[in-house]
């Protein structure tokens, strides 16, 4: 199951999601046709596949397995219903990782404009804004990403990060420790828990 599990929860994600919109996934053998009601949509079924694989992120019993699990969890926020949205946000990613955050904090407007339902739109807008020193607007974004997912390891590191740049500590310890307690294989985050204990050990 060590090596098995990744490839699994690979497959899964890659070849279920070009066919999300015509899937049938309430169907079983003999069930007969399914009603409207039965029917999941397409944001249902990507939820479906979160729930599990934050199950088994959860209980993932190597580090293999854990970032196999966690990149799938990525892939799936960063899945759209619109080709358009995610090709944007696609954009916005390489104008951030090239240096060019106004550029993509454009794109990012733009796009949660019109399409203010996709999550991971709005954690990069967050990330470009924490980037640019903006920290209120970041932690803005960050609330409304939780919102749709309180799940979201990577706002709740970066909120950590935020109320540590504004010297809440506590606050800060809160937030990685949720983030932990959903995925335990950020190092980056375990790491700055233990700069905070350090910053408040007595001398």
């Amino acid at each position: 199951m060590k090596k098995m599990v990744p490839a699994i929860i690979v497959a899964l994600v890659l070849l279920a999601l070009p066919t999300l919109a015509s899937a049938d996934p309430a169907r079983e053998e003999g069930a007969g046709p399914l009603t409207p009601a039965a029917r999941q949509s397409t944001a249902e079924i990507r939820s479906d596949m979160l729930d599990r694989l934050f199950a088994r992120l959860g209980k993932a019993t190597n580090k293999e397995e854990a970032q196999t699990v966690e990149q799938a969890i990525w892939k799936l926020w960063m899945t759209s219903d619109s080709p358009t949205a995610e090709i944007l946000l696609a954009q916005a990613v390489k104008a951030s990782a090239a240096g060019d955050n106004e550029s993509a904090l454009k794109i990012l407007d733009g796009l949660i404009d019109v399409h203010p339902e996709f999550m991971e739109a709005w954690n990069r807008r967050a990330t470009v804004y924490f980037l640019m020193g903006r920290y209120a607007e970041s932690l803005a974004d960050i609330d409304q990403v939780l919102a749709r997912e309180p799940r979201h390891f990577g706002a709740l590191s970066g909120l950590g990060m935020i109320k540590r740049k504004l010297g809440d500590l506590a606050a800060a310890r809160t937030a990685f420790g949720d983030a932990l307690a959903i995925n335990p294989n950020m190092d980056g985050v375990k790491r700055a828990l233990e700069e905070i204990d350090r910053e408040e050990r007595p001398l």
